[in-house]
């Protein structure tokens, strides 16, 4: 037997382990919670608990832990023995459905957005049985939901969750329209695929901007980047294989499926897919993939960058986020069919979707504002900002002659009328790959590439499910009130190729007259910036949408857009300080050595002979000069703009809006100048590792 057959998912306690340890009656009900959402029985918990607790034991765990994900953007974790004391002196290893169903950590100092004061602490994690247990680190992890004490959610799960049910709820309804009684639950799948960089860890160490804010403030072009198009799937250099390796080996114990690697276009960049799996666990496991990334890293001496924009100048990190419905017969509602009918039900679907992405385009781009995506998005690498959707030749010409009821082709000389007329037979990936579309489909699902790397999976996934739950619950009740469901259906779906065929677009996303398009002519929305984009969560028909499907609450969701905006201001911040300081405390020394070295050299010359050139030196010095005067009047007005927006944190849309408009062009300008100068300054003098250093360190 292979090696990976041995030791895949060792560490995780998933449905094979629940098999062999539990009873047969106790295993079939966990699986009735965990495949069709019934609630799990308290006697049941208890056997559970104590068959996880003895398969950790045996693979060496000591500890356990409601492993959860606040609004930090990672993941969080309180670790508890097992010990529990016994008789005359002696430990027993003890573990409780009730510590495996409910914890309560301290939730003082989570991010709330004002659901609860800082000294209400109380908070409870709540596990989530639909996504496995793991070991890590000698902890038994139980993935978890978090809530606060009156119940408001304070993380991540506890609305993905909600997005999911509220799909599966809407999903069934429809797919009952057409006869699939057989189908008892509609899951999200999601397959994530993971950008990164990887760079030496002493040029890491000597880069304080690296080590305070995740990407560099300052670094002047190299000679060499990525113009030759040579890294993009090149052959993977020997340090880097050795990280993937052992990145997947702990990967596949944990029971991710990581399926394909290769180096990526800028200099140092890889990228890691895993296969699909439910929306729940993929966001669960793509927390671990990153985690994972930046530990066995620095097992290898290297430091794993997920930042969107760690470099300027060469392609930023993202994460395609590959979207798609699935029956728990095994069928991908987003897969055309073999039959007119199939074929009629997957059009449904599929302009669901369609008319979600139109209808609810802020809330996609909202679902990936975020501070270090927005220098991504909108450049040579990344979708604009603008959401759009790419379908493909064919489905496009298909969804035309719907809408006009002519025929698709000249061979077919019917009118095409859904389930009355044949339609034509849709092969499963007519369509080409588009780089510059934010929403893509290709073939059985659609491609989100607007996430950013960093970025948990989360949002965008509760978005979607959210916004595909609200149309599709507007099919089933027409659909279900028709008293000739053929030619209602055929309606449902002509009008809302009509009414929304003004988010596809299958051309240049970053062709500036599309933008221009969009925006001017189409009426699509353009948020640059997530000062702009977030506050539109709290718009009346996304309130509407978001709790209706009982995703948020209207506090939930006020909550989320004052944390999210906090976040923007506070990052922001400390790059904006970390600028400052290092421009004081490491560039300006360094160039005025320089100055005084090329000063003194100009009037040695001059002693030897007063006909020697000096021109060099004195163009470079002052150019230097003005350099430095540039830096030193940038840096004064930074500090006082960021003292403004400190005063401001009483209001972070206030304080988030200044940043935009004040400090971050203060950056740009700052950046300039110290980039120039780098490219004048000897580089024995230069504080830290160029891009050049950075990029071609790891062999």
């Amino acid at each position: 037997m292979n090696q990976i057959n041995k030791y895949f998912g060792e560490m995780v306690f998933d449905d094979r382990a629940m098999q062999e340890r539990l009873d047969p009656e106790v295993y079939a009900a966990i699986h009735r919670t965990t495949a069709e959402g019934h609630r799990l029985d308290p006697a049941v918990a208890d056997a559970v608990a104590a068959a996880m607790r003895d398969w950790a034991l045996e693979k060496g765990a000591t500890h356990y832990t409601h492993w959860f994900q606040p609004m930090t953007g990672v993941t969080a974790e309180k670790h508890d023995s097992f010990v529990e004391p016994g008789k005359n002196g002696g430990v027993l290893l003890e573990f409780s459905g009730k510590e495996l169903i409910q914890g309560e950590p301290d939730a003082s100092s989570f991010p709330s957005g004002g659901l609860r004061a800082t000294f209400e602490a109380r908070g409870y994690t709540v596990w989530d049985a639909s996504s496995y247990a793991f070991i890590k680190d000698g902890t038994l992890c139980i993935p978890t939901a978090f809530c606060s004490f009156n119940g408001d959610a304070l993380d991540q799960k506890t609305p993905l969750l909600r997005s999911m049910e509220t799909l599966n709820k809407q999903a069934l309804r429809v797919l009952k329209l057409f006869g699939n009684d057989d189908v008892k639950r509609v899951t999200a799948s999601v397959g994530a695929e993971q950008e990164y960089f990887l760079i030496d860890k002493d040029m890491f160490l000597k880069r304080k901007d690296l080590v305070y804010t995740g990407r560099t403030l300052f670094g002047a072009r190299p000679s060499k980047g990525e113009e030759m198009d040579d890294h993009y799937f090149g052959v993977i250099p020997p340090r880097v294989q050795a990280f993937m390796k052992d990145l997947n080996r702990e990967l596949w114990r944990l029971g991710i499926l990581a399926k394909t690697e290769h180096n990526e276009v800028a200099p140092g960049q890889h990228e890691l897919a895993c296969i699909y799996s439910t929306a729940s666990m993929a966001t669960d496991q793509n927390q671990l993939v990153m985690e994972m990334m930046q530990k066995i890293a620095e097992e290898h001496d290297l430091v794993c960058l997920l930042h969107e924009k760690p470099f300027a100048g060469v392609s930023g990190s993202g994460k395609h986020n590959n979207w798609s419905i699935a029956t728990d017969t095994g069928k991908n509602l987003l897969s055309p069919g073999e039959t007119p009918a199939q074929n009629a039900q997957f059009l449904l679907f599929f302009t669901a979707v369609i008319r979600a992405v139109d209808e609810y385009q802020d809330l996609l781009r909202i679902s990936v504002a975020a501070a270090s995506n927005d220098y991504r998005l909108g450049a040579s690498e990344a979708p604009p900002a603008v959401m759009s959707m790419f379908l493909g030749s064919e489905l496009t010409s298909i969804l035309e002659s719907i809408e006009n009821d002519v025929a698709y082709n000249a061979a077919e000389k019917t009118t095409l009328k859904l389930g009355v007329h044949a339609l034509p037979r849709f092969q499963k990936d007519t369509t080409d790959r588009n780089r510059t579309s934010p929403f893509a489909f290709t073939g059985n699902k659609f491609e989100f590439r607007s996430v950013g790397s960093s970025n948990s999976i989360a949002c965008a996934n509760i978005m979607l499910n959210a916004a595909v739950a609200a149309v599709l619950k507007d099919f089933a009740d027409e659909l279900e009130q028709a008293s000739d469901f053929e030619t209602a259906l055929h309606e449902v779906i002509k009008r809302t190729i009509h009414e929304h065929k003004r988010i596809i677009f299958n051309d240049n996303g970053y062709d500036e007259a599309w933008l221009k398009e969009a925006v001017e002519v189409r009426g699509l929305s353009n948020y640059r910036t997530t000062p702009d984009a977030l506050p539109h969560m709290l718009d009346a028909k996304n309130v509407q949408m978001l709790t209706d499907m009982k995703v948020f609450s209207e506090n939930e969701l006020k909550s989320r857009v004052e944390v999210r905006l906090e976040n923007y201001t506070k990052t922001v911040e400390i790059e904006a300080r970390t600028m400052v300081t290092l421009t004081r405390k490491r560039i300006l020394p360094a160039i005025e050595k320089y100055v005084i070295m090329l000063s003194d050299g100009m009037e040695k010359k001059k002693r030897v002979s007063q006909t020697i050139s000096t021109k060099y030196e004195e163009k470079v010095i002052a150019r230097l000069s003005e350099c430095m005067d540039v830096m030193d009047e940038t840096t004064e007005a930074m500090l006082v703009k960021l003292d403004e927006s400190y005063a401001l944190h009483d209001s972070y849309l206030k304080a988030a809006t200044l940043i935009r408009d004040e400090i971050l062009p203060l950056m740009a300008q700052l950046r300039k100048a110290a980039d120039e100068a780098e490219t004048m300054t000897a580089k024995e003098f230069w504080p830290f590792p160029t891009y050049g250093d950075i990029f071609f360190s790891v062999h």
